[in-house]
């Protein structure tokens, strides 16, 4: 490197001071980018304590710029970061960078390279975290932001549900003269959260009994006694709770307090905004999509379950080919603080993220289900790395083998109450994929892609090798940013 870019300019334009990291380990590591036209290999040295992760400080000007890493004498590119394919099949590692993205400036006391000026530099434009190192936080402008929005709006206002049907499937429906206990079954038998009710009588759709229904019904249970008697969940009907309770037709706000709310669904023709939405607004899993041949809506139809990541893989589908029509898609999501995030210092009003630990009860998880509205919780050890997750719908294991009738919630642990879901026998169950994990470097698009997936509702962010915590980030969440 030459002195020109060491001392902070050439030509009269402001260089930047940029950490790279190789992550991944090798003999001998070399960076070489596009910012120095290609023409200089940069040496590698190892982090103090991590042998595996090599780092240089380089100068450089704004702007957008392509990198790689020569490894052993391989090139190589992190593919945990923004990447572009050329018409010749070579793949860089991509990112852009701006002169305002300084948060300071090198002092002039300080000698160019010093182990002192490497030091402050990281301090200053970087957060280490576990031998994980992040560079000055990259930006996007308000125009590609709307122009993202724009475009993503324009997708799901012209497609509709009936556009995420299937070709074949199944769905399933319960009767509200089922009792309650044996509806729970079929929620845990058929590895499913939600299922629409049917009324007989009535000729049509009423309601949705999801787990938090399960989980208001065992907490009201729990307060008529130490255990939960079998009996009681033998003599009520779906439809007794609803006339009695009214757990089925109510919304739960962050008291634990019931509000009534009419049946969310959506027609067929609905386009995905509108489903999207009533889905966001309404805060559930999912809404049932139903063909009504009546304005009253008696003889029903129900086509599908229709759920945020069922539309979001349509997206994701749509923009496969041409992300780049969508620039907020390469940001790494830490750059643009979606979903929720543990509060940083000097980061005021910020939604605390709720964790528990393996040892807290069953009791308490439930409570802070409740309380923080939320649908799933991360389970930490003492140094808040990350060990499972606890979700609305691992309640339902509570129905394998009648637990529920032999249990005090007080006293069960959260660790407990997992091992009864372990060795499920449901052809349908999506188990393996609730606890799942990303970086904070993660693009959007990354992140967009795994979501899309059936069965993950959202994903932790931890950070790489010590796995602890650092947020978690919903289907919820990315639609929200998505559409403003």
């Amino acid at each position: 490197m030459d002195t020109a870019r060491e001392s902070g300019g050439i030509g009269g334009v402001v260089l930047i001071p940029m950490r790279f990291v190789w992550p991944y380990g090798g003999a001998s590591v070399f960076l070489c980018g596009s910012f120095y036209r290609w023409s200089e290999l940069m040496p590698m040295t190892p982090v103090e304590g991590c042998p595996t992760v090599f780092q240089v400080l380089c100068s450089i000007p704004p702007g957008y710029h392509q990198y790689k890493f020569f490894v052993d004498g391989e090139w190589r590119h992190d593919e945990h970061q923004p990447y572009a394919t050329s018409d010749y099949g070579i793949v860089n590692t991509i990112f852009l960078t701006e002169a305002n993205y300084i948060p300071g400036t090198p002092s002039p006391d300080t000698p160019p390279g010093s182990n002192m000026e490497v030091d402050e530099q990281a301090r200053r434009l970087v957060r280490v975290t576990d031998c994980t190192l992040m560079e000055a936080v990259p930006r996007i402008s308000d125009t590609d932001l709307v122009v993202s929005r724009h475009r993503v709006t324009a997708f799901l206002t012209s497609h509709t549900a009936y556009e995420l049907l299937p070709e074949s499937g199944k769905v399933v429906a319960l009767d509200i003269d089922l009792p309650v206990k044996q509806a729970f079954h079929i929620l845990y038998e058929q590895g499913i959260p939600t299922a629409p009710l049917w009324d007989f009588r009535r000729g049509q759709f009423v309601g949705v009994l999801s787990a938090m229904d399960f989980i208001l019904i065992l907490r009201e249970l729990g307060n008529h006694g130490s255990n939960l008697t079998e009996e009681e969940l033998e003599t009520h009907t779906i439809a007794a709770w609803k006339e009695g309770k009214a757990y089925l037709s109510r919304q739960v706000d962050g008291h634990g307090r019931a509000f009534s709310r009419p049946l969310v669904y959506a027609g067929p023709f609905d386009n995905l905004k509108d489903v999207t939405l009533k889905i966001l607004q309404n805060d559930v899993a999912s809404v049932p999509v139903i063909h009504s041949s009546s304005e009253d809506g008696s003889f029903s139809q129900l086509l599908h379950m229709a759920s945020l990541s069922g539309i979001l893989k349509c997206l994701c589908r749509y923009f496969r080919h041409c992300s780049s029509s969508l620039p907020v898609l390469q940001l790494p999501i830490y750059a643009i603080r979606i979903g929720t995030w543990i509060p940083k210092i000097g980061e005021p009003n910020r939604r605390p993220l709720a964790m528990l630990r393996p040892s807290d009860s069953l009791s308490s998880a439930l409570n802070l289900l409740i309380q923080a509205q939320v649908s799933s919780i991360p389970i930490v050890d003492d140094n808040d790395s990350l060990l499972d997750i606890y979700s609305r719908s691992d309640i339902t294991a509570l129905a394998k083998d009648k637990a529920y009738t032999h249990i005090n919630l007080n006293e069960m642990t959260i660790h407990q109450a997992l091992q009864l879901g372990q060795d499920s026998y449901a052809p349908y169950d999506l188990r393996s994929q609730r606890c799942q994990m990303c970086l904070p470097s993660d693009s959007l698009h990354k992140v967009m892609e795994r979501l899309s997936n059936p069965g993950i509702r959202r994903l932790v962010i931890i950070e790489a090798g010590s796995k602890c915590v650092e947020g978690i980030v919903t289907l919820g969440d990315v639609f929200k940013f998505l559409l403003g």
